[in-house]
C-alpha cells in the first residue's frame, strides 16, 4: 500500500481564505525554558496554536451550516476514513463543475474528489478569488445518488460569489461531509483507492483541519 498526502501544510501566518486570519504558531513552553523543569539533559517543547477552524485543508460537518447538525465529535468515522473514492474532473473548461463531470460514475458510498487544478495557485493572491466550484445541480445529483463525502482542491466547493451557498446547504443537509483545499489530486487514478480525512473529536465545532490522504 502507498499513501499520498492530499493536504496543505499549516504554517504560521498562512492565509487560507480571504478575510480570515492566519494561524499563530508558537511555543507555550520552549525547549530552553523546559530545561529547568526536568533532569539533566532532558527537554521538551509544548506548542501553542491560535487559529480559526477554517485553516489549511479542512472538513466541514453539518454543524458548520446547520445549528442542529452533527458537529465534529458526532461524525462517525465511517463517514471520514478508508472510504472507497473516485476523482472527477470538469471537462468544459469553465469554473463551474456540473453534472456532466459526474454522469456515468458510481458514487454511492464513495468519497467524490473534484479535481480542478486550482491548488497550483495555493499561497498566491490568485487562489483567493474566482475559484472553480461545484454547481448546486451537481450537489443535488450527488445527494440523490448517495455519495459519502465530497472534496475539492479549490478555495471553496461553492461559488464564493453566490451567498446562497447551495452546495454546502445540500451536502451538509444530507450529512455528507465536505473537504476543501485539497491538493495533489492530479497524482491520483480516477478510481481504485481509499480516502481518509479525519479531524479531532471536537464538540461544538463544525470545521477543523485534517491530514487528508489517499491509500493506493
Amino acid at each position: 500500500m502507498r499513501f499520498l498526502d492530499l493536504s496543505h501544510t499549516v504554517a504560521d501566518g498562512m492565509i487560507t481564505y480571504p478575510g480570515l486570519p492566519g494561524p499563530v504558531i508558537c511555543d507555550f513552553l520552549s525547549r530552553e525554558a523546559s530545561r529547568g523543569r526536568y533532569g539533566p539533559g532532558v527537554e521538551f517543547q509544548i506548542g501553542k496554536i491560535e487559529m480559526v477552524a477554517n485553516t489549511g485543508t479542512y472538513v466541514d460537518s453539518p454543524f458548520h451550516r446547520y445549528a442542529d447538525g452533527k458537529d465534529l465529535a458526532q461524525l462517525p468515522l465511517e463517514s471520514l476514513a478508508h472510504l472507497d473514492a473516485i476523482v472527477v474532473v470538469g471537462t468544459d473548461g469553465s469554473r463551474a463543475v456540473g453534472i456532466e463531470a459526474l454522469e456515468g460514475r458510481d458514487v454511492r458510498g464513495k468519497a467524490v474528489l473534484v479535481r480542478t487544478g486550482w491548488d497550483v495557485h495555493w499561497g498566491s493572491p490568485r487562489y483567493l478569488s474566482t475559484n472553480p466550484f461545484l454547481t448546486g445541480e451537481a450537489a443535488a445529483w450527488l445527494v440523490e445518488r448517495g455519495a459519502a463525502l465530497v472534496g475539492i482542491d479549490s478555495l471553496n466547493i461553492d461559488n464564493v460569489e453566490d451567498p446562497a451557498r447551495p452546495v454546502h446547504s445540500l451536502l451538509l443537509g444530507a450529512e455528507i461531509p465536505i473537504v476543501e483545499h485539497l491538493c495533489a489530486l492530479g497524482a491520483l487514478p480516477t478510481s481504485g483507492f481509499r480516502f481518509s480525512a479525519v479531524p479531532p473529536k471536537v464538540a461544538g465545532f463544525g470545521t477543523w483541519p485534517v491530514r487528508a490522504f489517499a491509500a493506493l
